[in-house]
């Protein structure tokens, strides 16, 4: 599975580069402790030694390589790591949540379309749309609380949010129409909780949301 260039920033080669790296390191197919060289990694994507760099600083700064001399060891991301992600998420979402409870109206048709898309997506068995919208629909709250510290937060760990959820989500639309029909009915329950203002609703349904999806995750990224 190929990482999607529409879901890059800044569309540059070293980021292109890092995201396939990514992608290949959490899915297993790169495995801990192999050595990633520049220069067959420049040669695999026929280019030169500067976007690799670029590319291998950026998985440095999210613990998943140490760099070394023309190259890097690769630490991976193991089950637990992407645990403590989703924690890192929760925490960002239940803050975002409740911040938005009060006055949800602003959001609530930009949310309702986005689920809609992840319907249409998982009705075509589209892998990277339906994982982009679920990117959004959170993104969308997260930046909605307008919070420049939480931002800074989520940012630091989006780029592997984004690569956990595209893996995920091959692994829900291979099972078929009701498990995607669960997953969407998932989101519209968060959002019908969101319509409620009620906070203790919209905990209880996000503290729902993310044990389901760690028991996703068990099913889904290699031990």
């Amino acid at each position: 599975m190929q990482f999607p260039a529409s879901w890059l920033k800044s569309g540059s080669l070293g980021e292109s580069i890092a995201a396939e790296l990514r992608l290949q390191m959490v899915s297993g197919a790169i495995k801990p402790g192999e050595i990633l060289s520049e220069n067959r990694i420049a040669a695999d994507f026929g280019t030169s030694r500067s976007p690799v760099r670029e590319a291998l600083k950026t998985l440095s700064g999210e613990g998943l390589i140490t760099l070394q001399r023309m190259g890097a060891v690769v630490r991976g991301l193991n089950l637990q790591d992407i645990e403590e992600l989703y924690d890192v998420r929760y925490l960002i979402e239940s803050f975002a949540w409740q911040r938005l409870a009060a006055d949800p109206e602003k959001l609530l048709s930009q949310l309702d379309k986005i689920v809609d898309k992840m319907e249409l997506a998982g009705k075509h068995r589209d892998t990277v749309d339906f994982a982009y919208q679920d990117l959004c629909f959170h993104e969308t709250i997260i930046t909605g609380a307008r919070h420049s510290r939480i931002e800074q937060l989520w940012t630091s760990i989006r780029q592997v949010v984004m690569t956990v959820m595209l893996i995920t989500t091959r692994e829900v639309l291979s099972q078929g129409e009701e498990k995607i029909e669960y997953v969407v009915g998932k989101h519209r329950k968060l959002l019908e909780s969101f319509k409620s203002r009620d906070s203790e609703t919209i905990q209880r349904n996000i503290e729902e949301y993310f044990a389901d999806s760690r028991r996703t995750l068990h099913k889904s990224i290699p031990k």
